[in-house]
């Protein structure tokens, strides 16, 4: 009962869903390595990525941090907690790739030109959608507002003109 709603890069998850309503998922997407351009070969697969001596950098409390503590056994886990300053701590080379969503990846390698996403499909895949009080009577006004747009490619046709201008 402390929110109403979240938006903003949530990904549908089983355990997210016992404990709260989504809208429609706005896009599907996944987890996927962002490194610095010059290594954008060096990490193209989990194995190469979960190595000694390779620095994953991390924010915590979320898929991310879950997922790289899932897959990421050998490498050293590196917590950041900043959300805005974690994509320098990659360019200025104190942490070495980011497992985060594609979304994520293709707007930070815009405004990043240091930056380069080293695969081209994720290793996972989610639903991204608006989070909302379990059981609030706004869970059908979003599904109103939304199920149309998304169907229509809507959604999806904004989300490529925000990418595009790299905002």
């Amino acid at each position: 009962g402390r929110f109403d709603l979240a938006a903003g890069g949530i990904s549908v998850t089983p355990e997210r869903r016992a404990r709260a309503d989504f809208g429609p998922p706005m896009l599907t997407d996944g987890k996927t390595p962002v490194a610095r351009c010059a290594d954008r070969g060096r990490f193209v697969t989990l194995e190469e990525i979960n190595l000694p001596g390779v620095r994953v950098i991390v924010n915590p409390g979320g898929t991310n941090e879950r997922f790289t503590r899932e897959k990421i056994t050998r490498a050293t886990i590196v917590l950041h907690p900043d959300n805005r300053s974690i994509f320098q701590e990659i360019i200025a080379g104190r942490a070495d790739v980011m497992m985060t969503d594609g979304i994520e990846v293709r707007l930070q390698t815009r405004r990043y030109p240091e930056l380069a996403g080293t695969m081209a499909e994720p290793f996972t895949r989610a639903g991204k959608a608006i989070l909302l009080s379990p059981g609030s009577e706004l869970t059908a006004r979003v599904d109103a507002w939304l199920v149309q747009p998304v169907n229509r490619g809507q959604i999806a046709e904004r989300l490529e003109r925000a990418l595009a201008s790299g905002k």
